[in-house]
């Protein structure tokens, strides 16, 4: 038998893997409120919350981080712009038609290659290869047309009774 006045004799508590629970000591500050209060604070956090805790540090990190490098691209920006304005004041005459003939170039070559593409899926549409997209303009084709048919059957009836009514 265990003998009671030799804390040493009694059975040792250790927690169990993955248990929220704190292991009770025999000492007496047990009792004190703040001691209370602390045990039940700690006994509440789950393993869930130290992950997401984790999630959120690394998001505000990140975020920091990420804020940081846009400042310093910003403000590299803004000093290579003053740095190099004199540059392209006395060069504008050079920058400002060169700029007119590459936009108006891209342009241009833009509406060329699209028109190309519309062309070249129009072709293969009416020759019947199925081209991409086609499933989609033969069902929005049969649902106008159904439209359609029901509409003329609709207006069709409504003014050939309006007809009946107003002949003698």
């Amino acid at each position: 038998m265990a003998d009671r006045t030799n804390p040493s004799s009694h059975t040792q508590h250790r927690p169990i893997y993955n248990s929220t629970t704190v292991p009770r000591s025999n000492n007496t500050t047990t009792n004190h409120p703040l001691s209370s209060l602390l045990r039940q604070l700690l006994q509440s956090q789950s393993p869930n919350h130290s992950g997401q805790l984790f999630g959120f540090l690394a998001f505000f990190i990140s975020g920091g981080i990420l804020l940081l490098l846009t400042g310093i691209t910003v403000t590299a920006s803004v000093l290579g712009f003053i740095a190099f304005l004199p540059l392209i004041i006395i060069t504008s005459p050079i920058w400002i038609p060169l700029f007119l003939v590459v936009t108006g170039f891209l342009s241009v070559a833009g509406s060329l290659f699209a028109t190309g593409a519309v062309v070249l899926w129009l072709y293969r549409y009416f020759k019947g290869m199925h081209p991409l997209g086609s499933d989609q303009v033969d069902y929005a084709r049969s649902r106008i047309h159904d439209t359609a048919a029901h509409v003329k059957d609709y207006a069709g009836g409504y003014f050939h009774g309006t007809l009946k009514d107003a002949a003698p």
